[in-house]
């Protein structure tokens, strides 16, 4: 009965140590073997061969168990779990091979106080069920009841263990000490608050910038409107579009680009600048540095018709030689976007020749594009029945392979049970050193609580009365009570209260001092710019005069030049469009020709009308920095 309790104990240990989540069967019966190679050849079999029952049945077992649990074994503890499981093993599947009375002494070798079709169904087949598990357990019934029957005769003979009381701790009330009744402190004078002043009229009236906002809208909007009207009226000549990029040299081809020429139904919409004359509010730095540019531009006046009185020369001869440098700039310009002009339209060109090039290279690349994919599928088709070849000679291998797996299984339960066996003697050191640790610190966890227990037995002592009037008498210097030290500060706060309003009066002071001083610079200021824009406005009177003036003749040199090449490319890129005609291709409709002169004809439109945009938009920006120039001349020049 020892020998079986023994291999009893040893399966119940090593269930309890299956984890079904993490660890797989075979690999803990291989780890179990390696543990057990101390015990004899028959011990290491009959263990080996219960737990590899109740591993392989552990479903089964556990619907039995835990009926057992619900039904009649809510006294038994849940520890026993295994124990239940190996018994069930045993009587389900060994009861014919060990003999009724092999395992009674197996049941009676535990102690004596540790002692489903259905479900089986829904795992097994019922006919398998019904013949291998419910017959075999059904014809052991009575055998097995008799066994029942002296196991409760043997718990009723045995007396209950008597269970001692456990001790009830008393709460005690805490020793509190009572607080004393607060002082009443010393009220504070009430201060005097200065008297408000009542809100500005300004607040509830609308602000003057707004109307002055909506003012200059009005007047904007009224300038804009009437600029618009004038350039309805006096179109510019360079809008009016060309035919088809020919100068007209014949007057039998004025007819015909009088009919292909379009008619312009709408002007394109006009760019309005903001008005120079926005008002922008200056800070001081600015203030003074304007005030001081105006000051040494008087100094200057000054010196000049000093200088003038003195018998100095004119400047008019080189005046004279200024406005010559700034016509041929003029001229330079012109001629410039001329140049550009034609550049624009060379490109346009280049463009179009690229285009027809690209095309026949893009013809040529998708032959070949063909050619390749075509021998690419001859490829592919090599290639995969060079695969099937190879996948044929691996299902070969593979099946010698697993001729030698055996083999090489055992050989890695052997090493696996020597690791397994080192790691069991380490664990056990551990467990060892780790338990005296643990009485080590109970006892300094002992030691520690009986000291704070004798220190909390220590009587208190009681705080005393303070008097806040009286000194404390520490022998230092300047050494005074509280309510002194109380007065002292509130001394020293009005003290330094009275110094900050003296502050403040001083620099509300120099702040209206230095207002009023910006206030006659701003004065300065805005007499100077009313004299600078009277003469900026005549200025803009004489250029204004000047560009009105008929424009450079084109006879430049690089004008004709480009001339030239713009003529050659368009000769080439007919000629190029012939030879792409002359391949046969099937004719178009009869009446699809006027629509490619009319898209032509629109492309031409749009293309002249994009370029005098930017023409527009060139010359406007020529005028503004010329007119700057000017400006800079003129006062270096003062």
């Amino acid at each position: 009965m020892a020998y079986y309790g023994k291999c009893i104990e040893t399966v119940i240990e090593q269930l309890n140590k299956f984890q079904p989540e993490k660890d797989s069967p075979e690999q803990f019966l291989e780890a179990t073997s390696t543990a057990l190679q101390t015990l004899s050849p028959q011990k290491q079999a009959f263990i080996l061969e219960l737990l590899s029952g109740c591993l392989e049945y552990r479903k089964l077992m556990a619907v039995v168990v835990d009926a057992f649990y619900v039904r009649a074994g809510w006294l038994c503890p849940r520890a026993d779990y295994s124990l239940f499981q190996v018994i069930c093993y045993l009587a389900m599947f060994q009861l014919q091979e060990l003999g009724f009375q092999l395992f009674c002494d197996i049941v009676k070798a535990q102690p004596v106080d540790k002692m489903h079709k259905d479900e089986w169904s829904l795992i097994y087949e019922t006919a398998h069920v019904k013949e291998n598990w419910i017959d075999p357990l059904m014809r052991w019934q009575p055998e097995v009841q008799e066994l029942i029957h002296q196991l409760e005769e043997v718990m009723a003979n045995q007396l209950p263990l008597s269970k001692t009381k456990a001790r009830v701790t008393e709460p005690k009330e805490f020793n509190l000490t009572v607080p004393r009744p607060r002082a009443i402190p010393v009220p504070e004078p009430v201060p005097v608050v200065a008297k408000s002043k009542p809100v500005p009229r300004s607040t509830y009236q609308p602000p003057k910038e707004q109307q002055l906002l909506e003012m200059a809208k009005r007047f904007n909007r009224w300038k804009a409107e009437e600029l618009l009207l004038q350039a309805n009226i006096e179109e510019m000549r360079c809008a009016v579009p060309r035919s088809q990029g020919k100068p007209p040299m014949q007057a039998s081809k004025k007819k015909l680009q009088l009919q292909l020429m379009p008619q312009i139904m709408k002007t394109s919409k006009l760019t309005f600048y903001k008005p120079s004359e926005v008002p922008v509010k200056l800070n001081t730095a600015a203030i003074l540095r304007e005030g001081s540019l105006y000051q040494q531009q008087v100094e200057k006046e000054l010196q000049r018709v000093d200088q003038l009185v003195d018998g100095a020369g004119d400047f008019s001869e080189f005046l004279e030689w200024q406005k010559k440098m700034q016509a041929k700039d003029r001229e330079e310009e012109l001629t410039v976007g001329e140049c550009r002009r034609l550049l624009g339209k060379l490109s346009r060109e280049e463009a179009i020749l690229a285009r027809q090039h690209v095309m026949q290279e893009n013809k040529q690349k998708a032959n070949q594009k063909k050619e390749e994919t075509a021998e690419l599928l001859q490829q592919c088709a090599e290639r995969r029945l060079q695969e099937e070849k190879s996948m044929k000679e691996l299902v070969e291998q593979v099946t010698e392979a697993q001729k030698n797996i055996k083999l090489v299984q055992m050989k890695l339960l052997k090493d696996r049970r020597q690791t397994v066996q080192e790691v069991m003697e380490e664990s056990r050191e551990l467990l060892q050193r780790s338990a005296e640790t643990a009485k080590e610190e109970q006892k300094r966890r002992c030691e520690l609580i009986s000291q704070l227990r004798a220190l909390e037995t220590q009587p208190m002592r009681k705080g005393k009365l303070v008097d806040l009037t009286q000194i404390p008498g520490y022998g230092l210097e300047g050494e005074m009570s509280v309510v002194e030290l109380r007065e002292r500060l509130a001394l020293l706060k009005e003290s330094q209260r009275r110094e900050e309003e003296e502050k403040r009066d001083q620099i509300i002071q120099g702040k209206r001092a230095r207002s009023q001083e910006l206030q006659n610079r701003m004065e300065q200021i805005s007499l100077c710019r009313a004299a600078m824009g009277r003469s900026a406005a005549l200025r803009w009177e004489e250029k204004k005069a000047r560009s009105a003036a008929p424009g450079v003749s084109s006879q430049d040199e690089r004008v004709l030049e480009l001339q030239r090449k713009v003529e050659e490319k368009v000769a080439e890129r007919r000629r190029k469009q012939a030879t792409l005609k002359s391949v046969p291709v099937p004719a178009p409709a009869p009446a699809s020709r006027p629509a490619r002169t009319k898209a032509w004809a629109h492309q031409e439109q749009q293309h002249w009308r994009d370029l005098q945009q930017s023409r527009e938009r060139r010359l406007r920006t020529l005028q503004l920095s010329t007119s700057a120039a000017g400006h800079g001349r003129r006062q270096e020049a003062a």
